[in-house]
């Protein structure tokens, strides 16, 4: 059984496609939306699911973290809420953990929903990441849960919660990315930044994480450049 964690925060917009999708999909696993502090409607509109609805400081880290310690399933799915989920994925990623025993979880191939040239050429390095074992939360990252607790599961850290998680999945055992569905998400975080300002802010969160700044400067450092 299956348990999709999704963080959110104002995500009225683009919540229902993806909640429409799961509702659809879901055959004895749990739904649980963990918000932020919403004050666009989001609440209203995740009541009309049968769905568990949790409340949290904002923060995916602190989100994942406790959608994840209310989640039933043996598996456990997480989602960003701007993701369009495929058809098929939920028994896709049954499948291919009841083929393979030593697979401990994985995640999606991810696509940019962008029709510009940035968010093409960052499906290529996304997919050039994913071979060296480097993903992101957008890309709906799955785990069995005897790994995730095993693990320590993802820390409610202020920035890099994915980051840090994947890092010690991938050291753990063989993980897999399912291509077929893949999954597509959303480009509009990078709307209106200059690319090569994206990349070298992406080059220095990852060299300041790897050098033990804290996440809470971090998340400071990401969200100043995000404005500017």
């Amino acid at each position: 059984m299956i348990s999709v964690i999704i963080p959110t925060l104002n995500e009225a917009e683009n919540l229902p496609s993806l909640m429409d999708s799961l509702c659809r999909q879901r055959a004895g696993g749990d739904v649980i939306v963990v918000d932020g502090g919403s004050e666009d409607g989001t609440l209203d509109l995740v009541a009309r699911y049968d769905v568990t609805c949790l409340h949290s400081a904002p923060g995916r880290g602190q989100q994942m973290h406790l959608g994840a310690e209310a989640a039933c399933g043996d598996v456990l799915l997480f989602l960003h809420a701007d993701s369009a989920f495929p058809s098929g994925g939920l028994q896709k990623i049954e499948d291919v953990l009841a083929a393979s025993p030593n697979i401990v979880g994985g995640n999606f191939a991810l696509t940019f929903d962008g029709g510009d040239g940035f968010s093409q050429w960052l499906n290529g390095f996304y997919a050039w990441l994913r071979r060296r074992g480097i993903y992101y939360g957008d890309s709906g990252i799955f785990v069995r849960r005897s790994v995730y607790q095993r693990l320590g599961g993802i820390r409610p850290i202020a920035l890099m919660e994915d980051y840090d998680f994947v890092k010690r999945l991938e050291a753990s055992g063989t993980t897999c990315c399912i291509d077929d569905p893949g999954l597509v998400t959303s480009a509009r975080r990078f709307q209106g930044r200059h690319p090569m300002a994206i990349v070298l802010g992406w080059l220095i969160i990852h060299g300041l994480f790897y050098l033990g700044v804290p996440p809470e400067r971090l998340a400071r450092i990401y969200n100043s450049a995000r404005r500017d």
